[in-house]
């Protein structure tokens, strides 16, 4: 316990005072019967009751702290919250005024209170209700992107006119974020059998921070290309290494992991989701790299439009593929949307979190191979012509085939009083 001294000293000239802090054995088997205050979720009591007095009333300027260690081992599904015993008309309650958790773990829990009294831990189960239409909203956005995801993996694997960096990295992204949404909406909720399911998280850490790396790249290759806006051929290999692109790209999540297995192998899989644990900071394996890499990325998107300003007057015409400022620049701000901007949401999150930030996370994420379609697709000049090709192909070889059909089927019609016969070749009319 720490308390400031003027909340203990009776003689402030002779610096006198003194402190009371009782632990009592057994007392919490006796009050845990107690009911809570209205806004206090009920639990079980997971330390021992402690009091605190100094002998005088007093109004404290500043909270004094107390740690107190666990009884048992803090369940994932419970919550630590500090609470004091109230008594009102003869009857007492555990309420949470004027106390908050300051830090802890699964042993400990240190509390800062604003007044003197019993303290205890209460553990309350923090198992709330997933809404449905939260949940709704992932399992449509989850879909409508595994369906944009595989036209767009189709698109780059049958656009091999218009191959380039650019599409092999669009297409690595789309795999691996494909893959990724796949196995959410598959098994992520299915799973029971705890090896199974930290397998799961472990893959999953893996393809989401491979979809981060492939981001990452996309963000190099963006800023090198309008770095290099002079250069007719501006997608030129010899500006990006390909050689280092996809060990790059799927090495440098493989290493993450496995330096995250080696250090905390039991930290993949919880007791309600396969994916990694909060405990002792853990997740930080995987949001350490997301935040960095949109650091990163939001870097090369200011730089991209500093170049912009400076070097877009003298881009020399025969680019086609940057043929305006405004869609160059529109396609470099949906890139770093693309690059994880909608994953910062997921820091806001948090149990006083607003329903708005959590519908806004989860609709923003769960649609984000829906905007890779339309950006690098439906937005794509170059793909849209070349679907229209496929489209007119398709209608052509449509029509050939029902008019071969119709040739092979000869018929007799009449025209006036002369039977006529339609020939098998389909093209004139004999009598």
């Amino acid at each position: 316990m720490s308390i400031r001294c003027d909340a203990v000293l009776t003689d402030v000239e002779e610096g006198t005072g003194a402190v009371a802090f009782i632990a009592y054995s057994e007392l919490e088997a006796v009050l845990n019967v107690g009911s809570t205050e209205e806004g206090t979720p009920p639990g079980r009591l997971n330390s021992h009751v402690v009091s605190c007095t100094v002998g005088k009333p007093t109004n404290l300027s500043k909270p004094f702290n107390f740690t107190l260690r666990h009884k048992t081992e803090q369940r994932e599904d419970e919550e630590a919250r500090c609470v004091s015993w109230q008594s009102a008309g003869g009857q007492g309650y555990w309420s949470e005024k004027d106390c908050e958790r300051l830090a802890g773990n699964r042993f400990y829990t240190t509390c800062g209170c604003w007044h003197l009294s019993s303290f205890a831990i209460l553990m309350a189960v923090s198992d709330i209700q997933e809404d449905f239409a939260l949940k709704l909203v992932t399992y449509v956005g989850l879909s409508l992107s595994v369906l944009c995801l595989f036209l767009a993996i189709l698109t780059f694997l049958l656009c091999r006119s218009l191959w380039n960096v650019s599409v092999a990295l669009h297409l690595q992204l789309s795999i691996c974020l494909f893959v990724a949404d796949i196995l959410f909406l598959v098994a992520m909720h299915h799973i029971r059998n705890r090896l199974a399911c930290a397998m799961l998280a472990s893959l999953l850490h893996y393809l989401f921070l491979a979809c981060f790396t492939w981001m990452f790249l996309e963000g190099l290759h963006l800023f090198l290309t309008v770095r290099n806006l002079r250069v007719v051929n501006y997608t030129s290999a010899s500006r990006f290494k390909k050689r280092y692109m996809y060990p790059t790209g799927y090495g440098v999540p493989a290493l993450i992991v496995a330096v995250s297995i080696a250090i905390n192998p039991s930290g993949y899989g919880t007791d309600k989701h396969c994916w990694l644990t909060t405990e002792g900071g853990f997740v930080w394996s995987f949001i350490g790299p997301v935040c960095a890499i949109i650091l990163v990325n939001l870097v090369f998107f200011l730089t991209t439009l500093w170049i912009l300003r400076d070097k877009l007057s003298t881009l020399n015409k025969d680019v086609s593929s940057l043929k305006s400022t405004r869609m160059l620049t529109f396609k470099a701000l949906a890139h770093v949307l693309l690059l994880g901007c909608t994953w910062g949401l997921g820091l806001l999150q948090t149990r006083s979190s607003t329903l708005l930030v959590a519908f806004l996370f989860t609709g923003l994420n769960s649609l984000q191979g829906v905007f890779i379609f339309i950006v690098h697709c439906l937005l794509n000049q170059q793909v849209m012509e070349q679907y229209q090709r496929w489209l007119q192909a398709f209608s052509s070889k449509t029509e050939t085939t029902e008019l071969t059909m119709t040739s092979m089927n000869i018929t007799s019609v009449t025209e006036g009083d002369r039977p006529v016969t339609r020939g098998s070749e389909g093209c004139k009319w004999q009598e």
